[in-house]
């Protein structure tokens, strides 16, 4: 009998395999004692769960049925993984036992919570066997065979495991069919051509029955412990649980929920899907990716390679199990060992996002329902009448023809060329949006797109091998397929020729799940294990082809089935290359569905919000859960899509908006205009004070960039990265960082003039010059201490504060030990960047602080790997100020500092020096923020 097990090292039936030596043999295997009950707490658990489950049959009445084999009781609750995950089944014990399993009831769960299973694994179901292990020159390879079948059909008896040691921090390890090849995903990935010398982890594996166990060397914490139940691989149903070592994990998107996933029986599914972000639905991308938070502040992730339907189960163990129905099982375990590493490590492997180009940083306004180009020009002239910032107008569907792509309506949007000129004239940007669906009922020779694509046989098929229809905004509709490299030329050709009447500067690119009005197509779906598999996960609607199209339609790389969720994918990847070649600058695309490598071509917004509070709250996790995908350029629609806003909630939005790295206010049609000029002068001013804060920290914000891009460093950023020793920054999502310099505190809450929020350990300077702070308890019940309103600085010991916060005041907090490089704002990023810079420098409590700044012509491709920009790093020591640089090309004459203010200074100083010469300075003493102030023009280093 075989049993699934925490294994030690010295375990008879685990074996060590590490970076050096040969592979291992088996030396002994037999029945062993379940992982989760230490020997000496043998009987005493047996004994507690038999008197557990008597008096709860005594209690319920006996509605708990037969009392269970004693190998089911041992198993705590806590545990039980899954056997019968099927939904819309009422699970009997019948059922249960006939694959094999414990049926222990358990009382119902609370309404919309999922609970304890009733069917779930005994500790001696049969798994795989490790049968032969080799060394290869980058790892090992393994055989693993099956010798009893499980439950689901077509199960594949003999599997091949790979494993390559790939760097010091990460791991590769992949399960597939041994005998016929299975699809996988075309995604490009790094090939590593040595084996990593010096691994941080080792790895070990149980024999009979196979698991894998990792650890973390240092400290010997085990990462993954996948003997906790059993390995299943059929054709169309693949499955492998691990213990995890804390609930502490973030990621498995995307879906609205708390950043900080909750393990409490919480399935979380990936299939992209058009729905408006609600709780507990597959929402419109899908992204296999974990952070977990070690309890000791390391942290690791994990990707799981595969495209497919998928679902990913959550339980208090705390464990988790991966559940997909098709691919292979291909892992990336990435070490760290703190959570900027993983995400560096993660994007190492799929890949660093693109460099925007500086106006996508810029605010951007569109609506559903303008009207005319007309209406959207009165806009743009109102928020220019008002000075307030604004880098980009957008329009939704409405000024294309009868909603088809690629046609303009003659007579409401007939002056949209001239207002893309006029946008021009004055530094601004014009986007449009784009759906995938091709309107198919045009009449022949009327409407090329459809036309051109139906005769180079562009669209997805049916099984028949006849375009799929479904229908989307313009009727009837056929579906590019994009995974057809000649798709994309014929993209390129209608984009080229929309361009040459309407020169837009970026897309949205929109409805790419693939969005349908219709389930399937306009015949439905036909009969087979693609549309109807085996095992559906749990997917909003019931169904694969909810609101999409069929599993079973024909792709040029493969089935629907395998390729549902690249779609949004490989949409972007057409229009990224079409915008090129088109405009020859940096693309900017905004794409709805995304996949993992999305960060290299496009960013995301959340998606069909409401005019909310708490949508207002979902969209920090989500933001900072994208930061985790490798997709910077992220927001949600400022103020809400849907329904109307009231003007204190799209006050509060703007503040936090104005600090989403993609900013843009967006609303549906027959709803009140929310755009800043449509509010209350002391409401307007407001929207436009913070906005133009954003503008001012454009050289932060493009720096921070640039540092993603060549890094894969995160822009928005969640606390824990830059404090993960507090454990009290953990949970935290109402707040987050740009960088690790700028603290966001935004209000979230209706009729409020103050908020709390947390202070890591530190000195924290108020980005404004007069604010008050009252330091609270933990509990936030009474003020402990007042700070001095006047240019206030807060020296926290990792403490709860509550902000004064008016409704035209948003709560910014620069880190001690920071560099700021600022501007003057203007009302476009074209004009800020012709303002000289402004360093603000935020001293330590040793009086050091450090900065940077990328600068470059902020549209042109490959600047930095081309050498065409400027980078200089900044720093201050207790001798003095200066900067380092390194430049290339134009730009490196084009960086001019006009002042320096230098907060936290402690003392006059008697003079201050730029390069060997005598400057005048400002000093002001307030007794909270010493400081002084250079005013200098060109770069030189002040002492």
């Amino acid at each position: 009998m075989k049993s699934y097990q925490k294994l030690t090292t010295t375990h008879p039936a685990a074996c060590r395999l590490e970076e050096e030596g040969a592979a291992p043999m088996p030396s002994g295997h037999g029945k062993l004692a379940p992982w989760w009950v230490g020997s000496g707490l043998l009987v005493a658990a047996v004994l507690l769960s038999t008197i557990t489950v008597w008096v709860l049959r005594q209690v319920s009445g006996g509605w708990l049925g037969p009392m269970a084999p004693p190998k089911c009781l041992l198993v705590p609750e806590s545990h039980r993984f899954d056997c019968y995950p099927e939904r819309r089944v009422v699970v009997t014990q019948e059922l249960c036992e006939s694959r094999g399993c414990c049926f222990i009831q358990s009382p119902p769960p609370a309404e919309g919570k999922q609970g304890v299973p009733w069917c779930f694994y005994p500790p001696d179901f049969p798994s795989y066997t490790l049968e032969s292990l080799n060394q290869t020159a980058l790892g090992m390879v393994g055989v693993l065979v099956r010798r009893e079948k499980a439950y689901y059909p077509r199960d594949i008896q003999k599997l091949r495991l790979d494993v390559e040691f790939e760097t010091d921090t990460r791991l590769h390890i992949k399960i597939t069919d041994a005998a016929n090849p299975r699809y996988e995903v075309p995604l490009d990935v790094p090939q590593v051509m040595k084996r990593a010398e010096n691994p941080i982890y080792s790895l070990n594996f149980s024999w009979d029955p196979f698991g894998v166990l990792l650890q973390r060397k240092a400290t010997g914490t085990v990462l993954l412990n996948t003997t906790v139940a059993p390995l299943i691989f059929a054709d169309q149903f693949l499955q492998i649980s691990t213990s995890l070592p804390s609930k502490f994990l973030y990621g498995l998107g995307e879906h609205r929920d708390r950043f900080l996933h909750s393990l409490d029986w919480n399935t979380l599914t990936l299939w992209a899907r058009d729905v408006p972000p609600t709780e507990s639905f597959n929402l419109y991308g899908a992204h296999p990716f974990y952070l977990l938070m070690e309890e000791d502040g390391n942290a690791h992730g994990v990707f799981l390679l595969n495209s497919n339907a998928m679902e990913v189960v959550l339980q208090p163990a705390p464990g988790l199990t991966w559940r997909t129905i098709g691919g292979v099982l291909d892992f990336y375990i990435f070490l760290g060992p703190d959570p900027n590493m993983v995400i560096q490590q993660y994007q190492q492997v799929i890949g660093f996002p693109a460099m925007p180009p500086i106006w996508a940083l810029g605010f951007h306004l569109c609506r559903w329902g303008y009207g005319s180009s007309n209406e959207t020009w009165q806009t743009v002239r109102a928020m220019r009448n008002y000075q307030i910032p604004q880098d980009a107008q957008w329009n939704d569907i409405d000024y294309m023809d009868g909603y088809r792509d690629f046609t303009l309506d003659s007579q409401k949007f007939t002056s949209l060329p001239s207002l893309v000129e006029d946008l021009h004239k004055h530094g601004q940007h014009y986007v449009m949006i784009l759906d995938p669906g091709i309107s198919s009922t045009s009449p022949h020779g009327s409407y090329w797109p459809f036309d051109e694509g139906l005769r180079r046989g562009l669209f997805l098929n049916t099984t028949k091998g006849q375009p799929l229809i479904g229908q989307v905004w313009p009727g009837f509709t056929a579906f590019p397929d994009f995974s057809n490299p000649d798709t994309h030329q014929w993209w390129l050709e209608n984009l080229q020729h929309f361009y040459s009447h309407v020169p837009f500067d970026g897309l949205w690119i929109d409805m790419n799940e693939p969005s349908n009005f219709m389930d399937g197509s306009e015949h439905g779906c036909p009969p087979g294990e693609l549309d109807s598999p085996p095992y559906t996960p749990a997917v909003l609607g019931d169904s694969l082809s909810a609101k999409t199209v069929c599993a079973s339609a024909e792709q040029k790389v493969s089935v629907h089935y395998n390729l549902h969720n690249l779609y949004g994918l490989m949409e972007t990847k057409a229009t990224a290359s079409a915008l090129v070649k088109i405009r020859g600058k940096r693309p900017f695309i905004i794409s709805r569905s995304t996949f993992p490598s999305q960060g290299r071509y496009s960013g995301h917004w959340l998606g069909d919000n409401r005019s909310q509070w708490k949508d207002m709250y979902y969209s920090i996790p989500g933001v900072l859960s994208f930061s985790l995908f490798g997709i910077p350029l992220v927001g949600a629609d400022i103020c809400g899509f849907s329904g109307s806003t009231s003007e204190e909630l799209c006050t509060r939005w703007t503040q936090l908006g104005a600090f989403y790295p993609f900013a843009r206010n967006h609303n549906t049609q027959k709803e009140k205009a929310q755009d800043p000029t449509a509010f209350s002068p002391a409401a307007r001013t407001a929207m436009k004070d913070v906005l133009l804060t954003r503008y001012s920290l454009l050289p932060f914000l493009y720096t921070l960039f640039h540092r993603a891009h060549l890094q894969g460093d995160t822009v928005a950023r969640p606390l824990f990265f830059e404090f993960p020793g507090d454990v009290a920054t953990w949970e935290l999502d109402r707040q987050f960082l740009w960088g690790r310099s700028l603290l966001v505190t935004p209000v979230l809450e209706p009729g409020v003039d103050s908020v709390t929020g947390y202070v890591p350990r530190g000195m924290w300077y108020d980005f404004y010059t007069v604010r008050s702070i009252a330091t609270l308890s933990p509990d936030c019940s009474h003020p402990c201490r007042s700070l001095p309103a006047q240019g206030s600085s807060v020296n926290s010991s990792g403490e709860l504060l509550k902000m004064s916060a008016p409704l035209e005041h948003l709560n910014l907090h620069i880190r001690e030990g920071s560099i700021l490089p600022t501007q003057k704002p203007g009302t476009t990023t074209e004009v800020t960047r012709g303002n000289p810079l402004r360093l603000i420098v935020a001293l330590s409590s040793d009086a050091t602080a450090w900065g940077d700044l990328f600068w470059d012509d902020g549209e042109s491709l490959d600047t930095f790997e081309k050498g065409n920009y400027s980078y200089v790093m900044f720093n201050v020591t207790q001798v003095g100020c200066g900067g380092e640089g390194r430049s290339g090309g134009s730009m490196a004459t084009k960086v001019t500092i006009g002042t320096l203010s230098i907060f936290g200074v402690q003392k006059p100083p008697s003079k201050v020096l730029l390069n060997g010469q005598e400057k005048p300075f400002s000093y002001l003493d307030n007794q909270v923020w010493p400081h002084f102030r250079v005013p200098f023009a060109g770069w030189g280093s002040p002492s």
